[in-house]
């Protein structure tokens, strides 16, 4: 595994894959797959807005770029299962000016993403949120910080922020607090424009 992809990424560098990914449904079927585990194309289809035929087809796509594979069985030994090969996936928009394809393949998945992704805060602080205990309600609530950094301070930040979440991530479900739960951490890294100075931070919890 890469020293620099602690959460044991599958790493995307592949232009096609990217574009594979870049998907409403196959970015659904992912996404189901790493918070429920495995399924079969049955299963996922209601989330993900397909019929089973259709979602089946989007895993056997998903699979041909090693982003999904055959799970263990379930108890109807007739359906096949499937499951993501890991916990997450990771890509970058490739530095070479001349590499078009890379390039455009990462802008599309990156702008797929925002879109899936944008209304996530939004839908949890009307559907979670009032649900909450206190405790749980406190820890919550959201930040905007803007810094002026460098390229290289930027990676050193990234790369603390992944420090501190690598040990929550990887841990054994065993080895975590009676009373945990799943807690969704977003992060978005927008550098601003060219010629933009200053610094400062809102935040709030809820």
């Amino acid at each position: 595994m890469d020293s620099n992809n602690r959460m044991g990424d599958v790493e995307i560098t592949d232009p096609q894959a990217m574009r594979a990914l870049a998907h409403p449904v196959r970015l659904a079927i992912l996404d189901h797959l790493h918070r429920n585990g495995p399924s079969t194309a049955t299963e996922l289809a209601p989330g993900v807005g397909a019929t089973p035929s259709v979602t089946s087809w989007h895993l056997r796509h998903l699979a041909s770029f090693g982003l999904v594979r055959d799970s263990a069985p379930g108890p109807d030994r007739r359906s096949r299962r499937w499951e993501a090969v890991a916990r997450g996936f990771r890509f970058e928009t490739p530095q070479d000016p001349a590499d078009d394809e890379g390039r455009s393949a990462a802008r599309e998945l990156s702008r797929q993403m925002f879109l899936r992704y944008a209304d996530v805060p939004a839908r949890w602080a009307a559907d979670i949120e009032p649900g909450l205990d206190p405790a749980w309600r406190s820890g919550a609530g959201l930040a905007d910080t803007r810094v002026t950094v460098s390229v290289d301070e930027l990676a050193a930040i990234q790369d603390q922020m992944e420090r501190v979440l690598a040990p929550y991530v990887n841990r054994d479900a065993a080895d975590r607090p009676a009373d945990s739960r799943g807690v969704r951490l977003m992060r978005y890294v927008l550098p601003e424009g060219a010629g933009e100075q200053g610094g400062e931070r809102t935040g709030q919890s809820s």
